[in-house]
C-alpha cells in the first residue's frame, strides 16, 4: 500500500504542493491518507496539510536512487506544460528532480553525521512561456539517523594509580566514550559502560564510567599492575548496539604496610685491630618489601658489651646499616664484642599499626684479629735533665717500649739523627739508656729535643717513635761582668765622695734564687786609689771620688779596676775596668772641656770637630755648647 503526504510549500492559497511517500516501494498509486513521522494517520483535504519537510534515511544501501518525495502544482493539468525546477543545497548533485513529474531522488548515500539537513527551493514554470506558475517555495530535507557509529573513548589507553590496600569502592579513574549518532533521536547515542577484563579487582559505573576498586586488601607486593578492559556500548546496552573498548593500565602505589626484617638473626664480622677510627667494621641489611620512603630505615645499637666502641649509621642510597669504629681496638685487651642492633622504618603509617611492629632486632658479633703492631712506649713523651758540666758518656735517663703483640718481640732503640745532627747524645740499643756524647753548655743551648725510635728485632719495619726533651741544668761556670762598657768623666774641681758613675753587672748563668752580685775595688789599686767603689747591695755600685780636685794636665785618664763576684758555688768573679777622664767643668759640674783623647773616646767626634773645640777654648759657654752638637 502506498500512502502520500501532502504539504503546501508556499503561503496559503498557493497551488504548489510536496507529496512524500512515507512507506512502501519506490513509486506507487496515489492515496488520500498517510502517516506522519511519528506514525499518526493523516487524511488529505481539498486544500491539503501544511508541511514543508522531507525525511530521508541515512546510509541508504539500495541499488536504485533513493526516492525522497514529489512536487506537484495545482496548475499542473497533466498535459506536460509544467516544468519543475529544484535549487538550493545539493540540488543537481545530491538531489535530482524529474522536471515533468516533480519526483525527487537522492543520488548518493547520505551521512547524517556529515550533514543533518539540506535547505532547497522549488519552482513550477510554464514550459512554453517560462512564466512562473507558483512563487519560489523553501523546504527542508532532514536526514534520519541510524545507529551507524560505535562509541569511541577519549583515549586509547588510560593510566591510573591507586594505593594498595585501598577500601572497596575507592575511586580510581573515570573513562569517557562519545557516540557521533544523534543523541536526540532514539538510543543510538546512549552509552552504557561495562568491564570486560579486570574482575574481580575493579568495577565500573555503567552510567558514568567511573572505575572503582572491587576487592579489599590488594597487595602491591603480590601484584602491582593490572590491565582493565572497559567496553562502551550504545543502544543503552541492548542487543544489536555498537560498542568500543579501551584499556586502563592501573598500578597499585606503595604504602608502608610491611615492616623491615633482618636477613639474619646473627651477623659476624672479623676485623683487624688496626682499623682506623671512623672505619667501617661491617655492613648489615634489613629487607623491606615496600619501596621509596616507605622502605627507609633507621638503625641503632640498643646493647653492647663495649659501650661507645661502635656506632651504626644508615646508608640512605642502599638502606644498609654501616657499623663504624669509635674507639681503638686492641686484640690483646679484648678479642670479641657483641652488639644488639635494632632497625625501624623511618616513616610509619598509623593505619597499619596493627600489622607491626615495624622494627626488628639482630645480634652482631665482632671478632678482633691480631695485627703485628709496632712497639709501644710507656710514655707519650719523656723529659730528662742533665747538668751542663756533665762528663761525656753520662747517662741522663732512659726510655722503655715493648711489643704489644703476644709474641713479645725484643725491641731495639736508636736516635733519629735528623733530630740530633751534632750527635750530642746516644742511646743504648738494648735498654734505652740515653747518655751524652759531647760536653754541654747551657748558655749555648738550654734544651735539646730529640726523637727516639723503637723497632722490633724480628720485624724492623715495625717502628714507633717518641719525643725526648732534654733540659740542660745550669752550673755556675760564668763570672759576672759589667752590664756594658762603662766610660765616665770627673771634673777637675770635683769634691771627695762625689758619685761619678753607677755600674751594674750581668751573668749568663741563671741561679735558682736569682743573681746577687758583689762589687769592690781591685786589691792592687786599693793603696793608690783615686776612686772608691760602694756596693749598693742591689746588684749595682757607685763609683766615688776619693779626693778634692783633679788636674787633667797631670793625668787626663784614670782606669778603675772593679772586682765583681757572684754569690753562687763555686763563686765566680772577674775584674772589669772603668775608664774615667778628667775634664774642665763649670760650677754646676757640667763638662766644658776635655782633652782630645777624652772627647774622642766619649763622643766619637771627628778631628775637625775637635779642632773647632780647641779654637773656642776662651769663648763663652754658648759657643762651646753649639760646637758639641756638631
Amino acid at each position: 500500500m502506498v500512502l502520500w503526504a501532502v504539504a503546501h510549500l508556499s503561503s496559503p492559497g498557493s497551488g504548489l504542493r510536496a507529496l512524500r511517500r512515507t512507506t512502501g516501494g519506490r513509486r506507487g498509486s496515489t492515496g488520500l491518507t498517510g502517516q506522519d513521522a511519528n506514525g499518526v494517520p493523516l487524511r488529505r483535504s481539498k486544500r491539503g496539510w501544511m508541511w514543508n519537510q522531507f525525511f530521508l534515511l541515512e546510509e541508504y544501501t539500495g541499488t536504485d536512487m533513493q526516492y525522497v518525495g514529489k512536487l506537484h502544482s495545482d496548475g499542473d493539468r497533466g498535459d506536460g506544460s509544467v516544468r519543475y525546477v529544484l535549487t538550493g543545497e545539493g540540488a543537481g548533485s545530491l538531489f535530482k528532480i524529474d522536471e515533468k513529474s516533480g519526483d525527487i531522488h537522492a543520488t548518493k548515500r547520505l551521512d547524517r553525521e556529515e550533514k543533518a539537513y539540506y535547505i532547497l527551493h522549488a519552482k513550477a514554470i510554464n514550459r512554453f512561456t517560462n512564466e512562473a506558475l507558483e512563487g519560489q517555495s523553501e523546504f527542508i530535507i532532514k536526514i534520519h539517523d541510524i545507529n551507524d557509529n560505535e562509541p569511541r573513548f577519549t583515549k586509547d589507553v588510560y593510566t591510573a594509580r591507586v594505593p594498595e590496600m585501598s577500601d572497596i569502592g575507592t575511586s580510581v579513574i573515570q573513562v569517557t566514550a562519545t557516540d557521533a549518532d544523534d543523541a536526540t533521536y532514539g538510543n543510538s547515542a546512549r552509552v552504557v559502560y561495562s568491564i570486560l577484563e579486570g574482575q574481580p579487582y575493579f568495577s565500573v559505573d555503567p552510567e558514568t564510567g567511573l572505575i572503582k576498586t572491587a576487592l579489599p586488601g590488594m597487595d602491591r607486593e603480590v601484584k602491582e599492575n593490572y590491565q582493565v578492559v572497559i567496553q562502551a556500548k550504545d543502544m543503552a546496552g541492548q542487543m544489536g548496539g555498537l560498542s568500543g573498548t579501551t584499556t586502563v593500565s592501573i598500578t597499585l602505589s606503595d604504602v608502608n604496610d610491611n615492616p623491615p626484617r633482618f636477613t639474619k638473626t646473627l651477623y659476624e664480622f672479623r676485623v683487624p685491630e688496626s682499623v682506623e677510627l671512623g672505619g667501617t667494621v661491617g655492613v648489615i641489611r634489613a629487607m623491606d618489601a615496600d619501596i621509596g620512603e616507605n622502605a627507609e630505615m633507621d638503625y641503632r645499637i640498643i646493647g653492647s658489651d663495649g659501650p661507645g666502641m661502635f656506632d651504626i649509621t644508615t646508608n640512605r642510597s642502599t638502606q644498609d646499616g654501616v657499623i663504624v669504629l669509635r674507639k681503638p681496638l686492641d686484640f690483646e685487651r679484648k678479642r670479641q664484642y657483641s652488639l644488639r642492633v635494632q632497625v625501624e622504618n623511618a616513616h610509619i603509617n598509623p593505619r597499619f599499626f596493627s600489622v607491626g611492629p615495624f622494627r626488628d632486632e639482630a645480634t652482631v658479633k665482632i671478632v678482633v684479629e691480631d695485627v703485628d703492631e709496632p712497639p709501644v712506649f710507656e710514655r707519650a713523651s719523656y723529659v730528662m735533665e742533665v747538668k751542663e758540666d756533665a762528663a761525656r758518656n753520662t747517662i741522663i735517663g732512659s726510655v722503655s717500649a715493648s711489643d704489644p703483640d703476644d709474641k713479645n718481640s725484643l725491641v731495639r732503640y736508636t736516635i733519629d739523627r735528623r733530630t740530633d745532627m751534632d750527635r750530642v747524645f746516644n742511646i743504648h740499643a738494648g735498654n734505652g739508656s740515653v747518655y751524652t756524647l759531647r760536653e754541654l753548655d747551657r748558655e749555648e743551648n738550654a734544651w735539646h729535643n730529640i726523637s727516639v725510635l723503637a723497632t722490633e728485632f724480628n720485624n724492623p719495619r715495625q717502628i714507633s717513635r717518641v719525643p725526648v726533651y732534654i733540659r740542660v741544668l745550669d752550673v755556675n761556670d760564668n763570672a759576672p761582668t759589667f752590664a756594658t762598657n762603662y766610660e765616665t768623666f770627673v771634673c777637675e774641681n770635683a769634691k771627695a765622695n762625689q758619685r761619678i758613675q753607677t755600674v751594674s753587672a750581668t751573668d749568663p748563668d741563671e741561679p735558682l734564687g736569682g743573681h746577687r752580685f758583689f762589687f769592690g775595688l781591685a786589691q792592687e789599686a786599693a793603696g793608690k786609689a783615686n776612686f772608691s767603689v760602694r756596693d749598693n747591695k742591689d746588684n749595682t755600685a757607685w763609683i766615688l771620688t776619693r779626693r778634692n780636685s783633679y788636674n787633667s794636665l797631670q793625668k787626663s785618664v784614670y782606669h778603675v779596676p772593679v772586682v765583681i763576684s757572684d754569690g753562687e758555688f763555686p763563686m765566680q768573679s772577674s775584674t772589669s775596668t772603668l775608664t774615667v777622664r778628667v775634664c774642665t767643668c763649670d760650677r754646676e759640674g757640667n763638662m766644658k772641656l776635655c782633652n782630645a783623647e777624652a772627647l774622642t773616646a766619649r763622643a766619637g767626634l771627628s778631628t775637625g770637630a775637635l779642632v773647632a773645640i780647641l779654637l773656642c777654648l776662651n769663648l763663652a759657654n754658648i759657643c762651646f755648647s753649639n760646637l758639641i752638637l756638631i
